[in-house]
């Protein structure tokens, strides 16, 4: 009878919390909900053999975590491709048409949906339970946060129903209300805590709390739009379908998604949720396009990380006002020096912005930049605030014209600017504290040795405590001396120290772009990883067989021989080999074949104000379709990408005969 009553009391709590959450139509009033719970955990507490992990009284655990472990995607989390215009989206309509044949008359079918500004998350069920929820992390690797998102009431711990595959796989956004973050932040002021600047920082911090306790008392919710790796028959023949499935197993859809025909019907969607985006209980940023039926994404296929079957359409960028109180200068992991604008707090796309990139010394000059200005800033999503253009009606008679230092702000080493580059440099090298801080934090970052938890500020108070002042210091931290630190303890110290034993098991690549040589991103060092499986060849090796590599011209091959030939650099990586940092032959799948990329082989440079992008967005996109993206022009480049206002490079291509692409032919490029 007990067992049985407790079996009744867990069905009814989740038949409730179906209607509640998912239908929006609940049958019970909240304190006769509460009367089945509580009867619920009365039951457990006298008869705890009974007590089941999906039970609805077992959402939180009871132990913090010491570290989120890692989470390999069985299938990639893909991006999106962004459209920022109508014109944008009349030309992803037409590559449909173009790919899947079809005649101009013919209106392609689209679900659309909101862009929720939140946390891309994946659920994994096997037979119906829970068994596992991680982030998206880099679309590969993911961390494990099963433990938060139990106490996310609107995900089901069980399936509804019995048509479910035996393995299913859910993707979907985790994010926080507008209305549970004002609340949350009110009680944080009340009870004078710190708040949080924006719905998707709060969903973001508070799914990775170490301790699932805390993230049951933040007021999360979930939408699911696609699924991932599914075992057994397709569940549906379309993504409607699709969600329909979902919603019927208890999973919780966006109740604004919608079936719509033709780019004319998206644009119509569009404009409505525009009306309403102030309106609605979440953040969001856009508007989603997928094509409907399943067969046709699947002929559609996609692009280096983005499916060519969707896109975002993306609200306009937001700006402001505001004025320009003085100009830094920071100095980068390779001495670059870059003008940032220090303004009036003004807020702006969610946040409050107190600084602005400038970008380097050419682009102070074309916009014709004094500190004093008034100024428009411009946001977009998590793009880093810029400096549009300077208002100068406003300018007062005392705005100071923005010099670049003759000497370094930190070491007082000479800033020298080659001819031809638009970035200056602080000559001091390893002199630098401020080039040593960065590199550490380049060392450490996710794409190269991954040491979770050691973040820019930690790497700053290990070397402003005399703890590490090169990378192979950080593999001779001590317990007692990171506890010792402020705001750290015992734990956190284990924690650190476990990641960086970890970070020791590593793949030649990544410990390649992690040693920072300038001019070696993420492409270049899968090449060199790939050329030389021994790393001792690399070292050895001359700037001419470095040159035979594909995606490796004459300024980048210096670049590498000169790094490997310094005394300084071979002692850290002998340094490191004796800290134990280890890694594999190359493993399969560890580096996709260059062949493979549609770009693979080409090289391109940037110059210009681009209108659609930034030049770190087109550069990203470009690498990703294989292409090099190199800083200077040589004999090799494919091609020079010129915006507005090109200056000496646009010349310099000419002068050496190469192709100049304009921001329209970059875009047909990349799609």
């Amino acid at each position: 009878m007990i067992e049985a009553r407790i079996k009744e009391l867990r069905r009814l709590i989740q038949v409730h919390n179906y209607r509640y959450y998912i239908l929006d139509d609940p049958e019970l009033s909240d304190a006769a909900y509460d009367h089945l719970m509580r009867e619920l955990q009365l039951l457990e507490a006298q008869y705890p053999e009974l007590i089941t992990e999906n039970s609805p009284t077992q959402r939180v655990g009871t132990a913090a975590l010491s570290a989120f472990a890692s989470v390999q995607h069985e299938m990639p989390m893909l991006s999106l491709s962004n459209a920022f215009s109508e014109a944008e989206l009349q030309a992803f309509d037409q590559r449909l048409h173009d790919r899947l044949k079809l005649d101009e008359a013919s209106e392609i079918e689209y679900i659309a949906e909101p862009k929720l500004d939140g946390l891309a998350v994946s659920l994994l069920y096997r037979q119906g339970q829970l068994a596992q929820a991680a982030t998206r992390g880099d679309g590969t690797t993911g961390e494990n946060v099963t433990q938060n998102i139990r106490t996310i009431a609107a995900i089901p711990l069980l399936l509804l129903g019995k048509d479910y595959p035996d393995v299913l796989e859910v993707r979907g956004e985790v994010i926080m209300p507008t209305a549970g973050f004002d609340a949350f932040n009110a009680q944080a002021r009340a009870a004078d805590q710190r708040t949080f600047v924006n719905p998707r920082n709060a969903a973001a911090g508070s799914l990775r709390q170490l301790d699932a306790r805390v993230t049951a008392k933040r007021p999360l919710d979930m939408y699911c739009y696609a699924v991932g790796k599914v075992e057994g028959d397709a569940i549906a023949v379309t993504q409607s379908e699709t969600l329909s499935k979902l919603r019927a197993w208890g999973l919780p859809i966006n109740p604004k998604t919608k079936v719509v025909q033709g780019l004319h019907a998206c644009l119509d969607y569009y404009q409505s949720i525009s009306q309403q985006r102030e309106k609605l209980p979440y953040d969001i940023d856009g508007i989603v396009y997928k094509v409907n039926h399943l067969a046709a994404q699947q002929q559609l296929g996609s692009v280096s990380r983005a499916p060519r079957w969707a896109i975002a359409h993306k609200f306009p960028a937001q700006e402001e006002m505001s004025r320009i109180l003085s100009v830094d200068f920071q100095v980068g992991r390779t001495g670059a020096i870059t003008p940032v604008a220090r303004l009036e707090p003004t807020f702006v796309g969610g946040v409050t912005v107190s600084n602005a990139t400038l970008h380097n010394m050419d682009e102070v000059e074309r916009k014709d930049i004094h500190i004093g200005d008034t100024v428009i800033i411009r946001r977009a999503g998590d793009v880093i605030p810029e400096v549009v253009r300077v208002i100068i009606a406003d300018r007062l008679a005392n705005a100071e014209k923005v010099n670049i230092p003759a000497t370094c702000p930190i070491c007082d080493a000479e800033i020298l600017r080659q001819e031809g580059e638009a970035i200056a440099r602080c000559s001091g090298g390893l002199n630098c504290s401020a080039q040593v801080k960065q590199a550490i934090k380049h060392f450490a970052s996710r794409k190269a040795m991954d040491i979770i938890g050691l973040g820019d500020k930690l790497v700053e108070l290990l070397f402003d405590h005399d703890l590490v002042s090169n990378i192979a210091d950080l593999y001779q931290l001590k317990a007692a001396d990171i506890a010792a630190l402020p705001r750290m303890g015992e734990k956190s110290s284990t924690n650190l120290l476990n990641a960086i034993e970890v970070s020791k098991k590593t793949q030649l690549h990544r410990f390649i772009y992690a040693l920072g040589i300038r001019e070696v991103g993420e492409a270049t060092a899968k090449a060199l990883a790939k050329r030389f499986t021994d790393l001792n060849d690399l070292i050895e090796t001359t700037p001419e067989i470095l040159q035979e590599i594909d995606d490796i011209g004459p300024i980048v091959a210096q670049r590498v021989y000169q790094f490997f030939q310094q005394a300084s650099s071979q002692e850290s990586i002998r340094e490191l080999i004796a800290q134990g940092i280890h890694w594999s032959v190359i493993e399969a799948n560890a580096i996709q074949k260059d062949e493979e990329l549609p770009l693979a082989n080409h090289r391109y440079v940037l110059t210009g104000k681009l209108s659609q992008f930034t030049r770190a967005e087109a550069k990203s996109q470009l690498e990703k379709l294989g292409a090099k993206v190199s800083a200077s022009l040589s004999k090799k480049t494919t091609a020079l990408i010129a915006g507005e206002k090109a200056g000496s490079k646009l010349k310099k291509a000419q002068a050496l005969n190469l192709t100049v692409l304009d921001e329209a032919a970059l875009y047909t490029l990349l799609h």
